[in-house]
């Protein structure tokens, strides 16, 4: 009897293949962008919708969740359907999944460069196209998991799993941390407030990384690297280590992101030593990678794929290891806050993720066009130039970020700090974020020659969308078979894998973010601290929608040197009605954790700050500060005053009752004062500009600890 015949869907994976060139170019281009502007800062041109605050997000999100997501579904979607030996569960679905992520895109790209964010990194997405992400998701899900159920083969291929864990975990990340409260359309609230918003986000921000540039990268490794070298996989029983152990130890190292941070030492420590452990199952899979290729060497010299490949796989293995040394506090001391980290997240970014996907690319097109490459020579060329781009990219910032740390740690012998002006640490590493700039512009020259050839490629060659293909259909096996290893028999039980990994994921979430919630202790309260003023409010709002959290922290640590430089170290209870918490991951200009503090260097007076969102070039000539001088002419809108003040009473910010119908109130005063003082210091401002606002909240910065008793009664702070 023939087996009976079906057809793998090779149009959705066209679709996804181009989608992910076009928006490789697109995130790229934004990205050099946005590190020109660290040399020539009037490169914003005086327009709000392209400063480093809001390009960043564009930029981040477009090389996540547009070229790593579009190559991440092209490679699943072509995989998916010859591991299964089955036709997607649904072209239709299939289509929304493409459809509706391109949308996504962008509203985002769009969303972002209005200033709609909710100012939490890799999650600044507001709640209506959460929502509909959540929505695609699901749909993506559905597509996948239906095809693995309606599979001919017995069992799921260990590239499959990695798909497995992908989409669960994911999911469960993203609705966990996007939980959030509506203002209006366009603006939200999170549920969480200060330590806890951290926690919650970089759980959720590191195992984006985890759970969307890795686990479904390294299941495809386990496909298409086997398939261009024409070897199978090394070790069958290494990567079930590799799986299990992965999915369970990256869910605990979120809280590396925060050492030396106002979280809990117990947090701390917990993401120190998970990280450390993570080193062993992540070298297990570039080992078990790297192996496969015994005995093709030879071919490797020879084939573009492959280099791209071994290239991408050696980058993986060197960001695992990279990664868990930077969470050891003694080298996190000095990388926190630095271009360090901005180098190793772009070693997996351009390495780990952009070869693999260029190099499945060159060896996919070919196959769904039934050709050759167009040209080896050129593919070399991309390869070379990405190569160099990658290290001209990321050894400058290495340097320049010890340069930096270091030069924020030095004092002079008689205990003062060498150098107490941030921005003289900034200008000395401009050299190391021109050199970036021509790495990445290799890298992108790279991406253009690539496109080139791939354009090329299907030219030469003859697309079938629909690819017939034969497979006896499945007969279940009934219990465990004599001799079948456990988890040869879970591989024949995809639903039960599914629901073993979601208990594996969320053991380590649980044990970490449940104690934050109820274990009041680990949150101590200062009684000093208070609500922000209505218009401290919207001074923050307008700070978040300006992504001024992109350069600027708020979190100083325990060293002397923050602590001489800046003010009082950090304490948790200062944050407890932050929504969204603003600790900042990078300094490309100073802690405000205590700018708004009268006493000490650091002070500045109302006019100051006019002045320096006006021109800050004005102010220093060496500033790579943007001008925000739209703040000066755009009026403060107060329309939501009232429901802004409702929502954050509903997340138990003590605002007195009945509050939200009188705000306005004293939004005005205020605002009235500080037009008052700048018009005594010879500036003319109406206090209904957005300028205004912010001013109110810098200078709110810090000032709640030096308090000597309770907070005070509204208004919550006086004005300098």
């Amino acid at each position: 009897m023939e087996n009976p015949t079906f057809y793998y869907d090779n149009k959705i994976v066209k679709s996804f293949a181009y989608a992910t060139l076009f928006w490789g170019v697109i995130g790229m281009l934004v990205g050099l962008y946005a590190a020109l502007q660290f040399i020539w800062p009037g490169l914003t041109f005086n327009i709000p919708y392209t400063t480093f605050g809001r390009i960043r997000p564009i930029h981040t999100n477009a090389v996540i969740f547009a070229f790593v997501g579009n190559g991440m579904f092209t490679g699943i979607y072509y995989s998916l359907q010859r591991l299964t030996k089955a036709r997607m569960f649904n072209d239709v679905l299939s289509k929304v999944h493409f459809w509706g992520w391109q949308l996504i895109i962008v509203l985002a790209a769009l969303s972002f460069a209005f200033g709609i964010t909710t100012g939490k990194e890799y999650a600044e997405l507001e709640w209506p196209i959460d929502i509909l992400v959540a929505l695609i998701w699901v749909v993506f899900g559905w597509n996948m998991l239906g095809t693995i159920i309606k599979r001919r083969t017995q069992h799921i291929y260990v590239a499959i799993w990695f798909y497995i864990a992908t989409f669960v975990t994911v999911a469960i990340l993203h609705i966990v941390n996007s939980i959030a409260i509506p203002v209006s359309l366009f603006k939200s609230y999170p549920i969480y407030a200060g330590v806890q918003d951290a926690l919650v986000q970089w759980w959720y921000g590191h195992n984006a990384v985890a759970f969307f540039l890795t686990t479904p990268y390294l299941g495809l490794m386990y496909y298409f690297l086997p398939k261009a070298a024409n070897r199978p996989v090394y070790s069958y029983k290494l990567s079930i280590i590799h799986f299990w152990a992965l999915i369970f130890l990256y869910i605990w190292a979120g809280p590396h992101h925060l050492l030396y941070s106002s979280l809990p030492n117990w947090a701390q420590s917990l993401g120190v030593v998970f990280s450390i452990m993570l080193i062993a199952p992540s070298w297990g899979g570039m080992v078990n990678g790297l192996l496969t290729l015994r005995g093709a060497w030879d071919k490797v010299r020879e084939d573009p794929v492959l280099k791209f490949m071994v290239v991408a796989v050696t980058a993986y293995g060197m960001s695992t290891f990279e990664g868990p040394m930077m969470s050891l506090k003694s080298v996190n001391a000095i990388s926190h806050f630095t271009d360090w980290t901005v180098g190793h997240a772009h070693i997996g970014a351009l390495g780990w993720n952009g070869f693999l996907t260029f190099g499945m690319l060159y060896w996919l097109i070919p196959v769904l066009f039934n050709t050759k490459i167009y040209s080896k020579k050129l593919a070399n060329t991309h390869f070379w130039l990405g190569t160099l781009g990658i290290i001209m990219y990321a050894v400058p910032l290495y340097w320049g970020a010890i340069t930096q740390a270091l030069m924020w740690k030095e004092f002079t012998p008689e205990g003062m700090l060498r150098y107490p002006n941030f921005l003289e640490t900034v200008t000395q590493i401009i050299p190391m974020y021109a050199t970036r700039a021509i790495g990445g512009g290799l890298y992108i020259t790279g991406v253009l020659f690539g496109v080139v050839n791939i354009i090329k490629t299907v030219k030469t060659g003859k697309f079938v969308g629909d690819e017939a293909a034969s497979a006896p259909a499945l007969v279940k096996a009934g219990g465990k078979a004599a001799g079948e290893s456990t988890h040869r028999w879970l591989e024949r039980k995809p639903v039960l894998f599914m629901i073993l990994a979601v208990v594996v994921i969320l053991i380590g979430g649980l044990i970490e973010i449940v104690p934050m919630y109820l274990i009041r202790s680990n949150i101590p309260t200062i009684s000093s601290v208070g609500p922000y003023t209505p218009l401290e409010l919207h001074g923050r709002d307008i700070y978040v929608r300006e992504g001024c959290y992109t350069c600027h922290s708020q979190m100083i640590r325990p060293f002397r040197s923050e602590t001489e430089r800046y003010g009082e170290y950090s304490k948790a209870g200062e944050f407890v009605y932050d929504h969204p918490f603003q600790w900042g991951s990078k300094r490309n200009g100073p802690d405000l954790a205590r700018e708004g503090v009268v006493t000490g260097r650091q002070y500045k007076p109302n006019s100051w700050h006019y002045q320096h969102m006006l021109n800050p070039q004005a102010l220093n000539v060496q500033s790579i500060m943007p001008s925000f001088k739209w703040l000066i002419s755009n009026k403060l809108d107060i329309s939501t005053t009232a429901r802004k003040v409702k929502v954050m009473q509903f997340l138990g910010v003590p605002y007195p009752e009945g509050y939200d119908k009188i705000a306005n109130q004293d939004l005005i005063k205020q605002a009235t004062e500080i037009s008052e003082n700048l018009k005594a210091s010879g500036i003319q401002c109406d206090p209904d500009k957005e300028i205004i606002a912010v001013i109110a909240y810098l200078q709110r910065l810090g000032t709640d600890i030096t308090r000597t008793g309770p907070a005070v009664s509204f208004p919550l702070s006086s004005n300098k």
